[in-house]
């Protein structure tokens, strides 16, 4: 996919989406019920990785990146996805500090978030034919907020993506209708708040700003430009 200078964009949007800023918060901590079996777990950084996700090689990079507090926060590399630290106070502060005082942290973030989450979005979107930047954002948003585009998802309409001799703009719109389902709709509530992402994107969609030139670009309650 050919975005131009469209990838800081999608990223500013990206982190509105989880952390309120444009810039991003890389020291941002939530938890949620979304870990395995709906199990509390920690949510970190600019885009938000999880504690049963990829926040483990997020820790590492960081451990040997060598920062201020890489020694301490190495000590629960081995830990993270195997003991439960939604509760650790100490873990929890050092992510935070190492986000919010350590210059070292934001370039193995900015890496992380690009190697674990864009590159292979814009490689699922390039190998699906898709290439109008609305559609790398949709498709972006997806990996961040899903790990992937997700298979029962799009059982639930029958567009088929362009590579499959289907029109791109068509198959977007009802994976945008199909995701914003699903999400109103979950069995964990704690997802139902975030249709504020394909919202976003539905109207996007109705102002027929596919090369994203309309700016700003509201994302939920933000002027992203």
């Amino acid at each position: 996919m050919e975005l131009g200078n469209k990838k800081q964009l999608l990223e500013r949007i990206l982190n509105v989406f989880e952390t309120g800023s444009t810039e991003g918060d890389y020291g941002n901590i939530s938890i949620f019920h979304d870990g395995p079996g709906k199990i509390r777990q920690v949510t970190y950084g600019r885009s938000q990785t999880t504690e049963y996700g990829n926040l483990k090689r997020l820790v590492r990079d960081y451990s040997n990146a060598g920062g201020t507090f890489s020694l301490e926060l190495g000590q629960f590399v081995d830990r993270i996805g195997v003991t439960p630290l939604v509760d650790n106070a100490e873990f929890k502060n050092l992510l935070k500090r190492a986000g919010r005082e350590d210059s070292v942290m934001r370039p193995v973030q900015d890496k992380f978030f690009d190697e674990v989450y864009f590159q292979p979005a814009m490689d699922w979107a390039d190998s699906h034919g898709f290439t109008l930047p609305l559609s790398g954002l949709v498709i972006y948003d997806s990996f961040v907020h899903s790990g992937k585009i997700r298979q029962d998802i799009r059982n639930k309409f029958a567009e088929v993506p362009p590579s499959a001799g289907g029109e791109e703009k068509a198959w977007i719109t009802a994976y945008v209708k199909a995701r914003q389902s699903w999400l109103a709709n979950h069995s964990n509530p704690e997802l139902h708040p975030t249709v504020y992402r394909t919202k976003c994107f539905k109207r996007e969609i109705d102002r027929n700003n596919w090369d994203l030139t309309q700016l700003p670009i509201n994302a939920n309650g933000v002027d992203v430009s």
